[in-house]
């Protein structure tokens, strides 16, 4: 329907699309505020207090993402700091790790590095929103820098842009991140996608053009033939690690997939391996903490102080890393997002 015809329905374009700046008032969430975005599809909430990353995500009214037991939880200056790193890793949807470090917290000399990185707590500026149309397409948009800076040192910014459309059945994040420094700086980033109940179920699999599985302990060896398939909740079953070389095609596009047979929904997170050239797949069992990562990410899952190669972004230099999360509906769906992942590995 066009914007002429479409807008004869309707008084304002916000009883079928917007984004609405929210505040949370009580309990772990009340420091929170966030952009929540609903294109008449998805809903989703881009918090604003910690690096516009993704709370919660439904799709047509169910839920897609995972939330600890904690609960949402808002920004708290000690975040980072010893085992409140742990308590305050809230899962949603997204966490963005770095940037300095990812996975496994270390020390290197006087230089402590918290499980995850920092930039995840950390507040985005220059933030702003829009809804406007463009031809016959009505447009939502926010958008925020965080800056991971300190006096003597680097001097990193990640400019962040989230985009969705009216009735689409996808959003694009956007990441420019800039070293504004007069020197080369190591940098790394994983993005933390978390998948929950009741999109993941055991009749739940992923679907991911792996050419290669790297269990990272024991715990993950033992199973290591199930890494696509979730299964029902266990009770003091440790977590699963992998480590994953996907396929990509002749210009480094690929994807990770996830396809729930009890809803019919799937999801795709489509990402090019210039940027992101590794994969994490993290897989959880545990009653209570039911849930399924996945993990594009330019680093290793042993932590900083373990990398032997860690990528350095030059002076003034910068790169643009894009992600497009998609959904799809039904068997033909699934079938053709699978014959996707087969012509990426033939």
């Amino acid at each position: 329907m066009n914007k002429i015809d479409q807008m004869k329905y309707v008084g304002s374009m916000q009883q079928l699309a917007y984004i609405r700046p929210i505040q949370h008032l009580q309990g772990r969430a009340s420091s929170i505020k966030s952009y929540h975005f609903q294109n008449g599809i998805i809903s989703f909430e881009s918090m604003i207090d910690k690096c516009l990353d993704i709370a919660n995500l439904t799709y047509r009214g169910n839920n897609i993402s995972f939330l600890a037991k904690q609960g949402l939880t808002g920004r708290m200056d000690f975040d980072t700091i010893g085992e409140e790193g742990l308590r305050s890793l809230m899962g949603g949807f997204l966490f963005t790790c770095g940037l300095e470090n990812t996975c496994l917290k270390c020390s290197d000399g006087n230089a402590e590095y918290p499980m995850h990185g920092r930039i995840r707590s950390t507040p985005a500026e220059s933030i702003g929103s829009r809804s406007y149309w463009d031809n016959n397409n009505y447009y939502l948009e926010a958008s925020g820098e965080m800056r991971e800076a300190e006096l003597f040192g680097k001097n990193l910014v990640l400019s962040r842009k989230i985009g969705t459309s009216y009735d689409s059945n996808h959003f694009v994040i956007t990441d420019t991140i800039k070293n504004e420094s007069f020197r080369d700086e190591p940098m790394m980033i994983l993005y933390h996608f978390n998948l929950g109940y009741p999109f993941m179920d055991e009749n739940s699999e992923l679907l991911l053009p792996s050419v290669r599985c790297e269990p990272r302990d024991e715990a993950a060896m033992r199973n290591r033939d199930l890494w696509h398939k979730m299964e029902a909740p266990q009770v003091n079953e440790p977590e699963r690690v992998y480590l994953h070389d996907l396929a990509s095609d002749n210009d480094g596009n690929t994807f990770a997939a996830a396809y729930s047979h009890t809803l019919g929904i799937g999801i795709k997170i489509s990402f090019n391996k210039k940027y992101l050239p590794k994969f994490v797949q993290w897989k959880s069992l545990q009653a209570g903490d039911y849930v399924m990562g996945l993990e594009p990410t330019n680093s290793g899952v042993y932590g900083r102080c373990a990398e032997k190669d860690i990528h350095i972004i030059p002076a003034q230099g910068s790169e643009v890393i894009e992600l497009d999360i998609e959904f799809f509906e039904g068997a033909d769906e699934y079938e053709r997002v699978k014959q996707q992942t087969m012509n990426l590995m033939n």
